[in-house]
């Protein structure tokens, strides 16, 4: 799985720490991957509670680490599946690049233009008051926003090629939201990885 761990590109966005590497993979290791975490990981579609009615995630996701990452987002705690060996390896590679340690993955599976991500920053308080995010992406090529939180304007737009890798950090959660946008046009599935470390549980945040 060849990688490029050289210098990353620093993207400015006032108060907040963006690193990419646009070649994190080559073409062929980042389609070989994809194809391997599409067939092998447990890919469930979550129900969410929105405006007091329940409604399906707009995309399928699976959630990968050690046995104590447990995790607690959209109102449900996660339990870790085992770390599956593409992921673990991966894993390795991306903790050598960016020089971090991850315990936990979430993955992400976007089927076409309509599955989505709306706006929402990884500020969870088992992930720390300053987490670094790994996300690597793998397939089709989809747009990711940042906006200042609460509401602020468009202040970044970026286009993730497959085997790309972006790292959030620093002030990122805090300062904004993100997400991956909606598409009319066709488009082909995506993955993404977010490789993350969870401090501690709890069921009750």
């Amino acid at each position: 799985m060849p990688s490029d761990t050289g210098a990353p590109e620093d993207l400015r966005l006032p108060g907040a720490r963006l690193l990419w590497w646009p070649g994190f993979l080559d073409d062929e290791s980042a389609r070989v991957l994809y194809d391997r975490l599409e067939a092998d990981l447990q890919w469930q579609q979550r129900p969410l509670r929105m405006f007091g009615r329940s409604v399906l995630e707009p995309r399928l996701t699976a959630w990968y680490g050690d046995p104590d990452a447990r995790y607690r987002y959209s109102g449900r705690d996660h339990e870790p599946l085992a770390w599956s060996p593409d992921l673990v390896e991966v894993r390795d590679r991306v903790e050598a690049a960016t020089r971090g340690r991850y315990n936990s993955a979430l993955a992400n599976l976007y089927r076409d233009g309509a599955d989505h991500l709306g706006w929402h920053s990884d500020d969870e308080r088992e992930l720390g008051r300053q987490p670094v995010i790994a996300s690597l992406s793998l397939g089709a090529i989809r747009r990711m926003q940042f906006r200042p939180r609460p509401r602020g304007p468009i202040a970044l737009q970026l286009d993730l090629p497959a085997g790309s890798l972006l790292v959030m950090a620093g002030e990122t959660q805090t300062r904004y939201h993100h997400r991956i946008t909606k598409t009319a046009r066709p488009v082909a599935p995506r993955i993404n990885v977010t490789f993350r470390r969870v401090h501690a549980a709890s069921v009750d945040s």
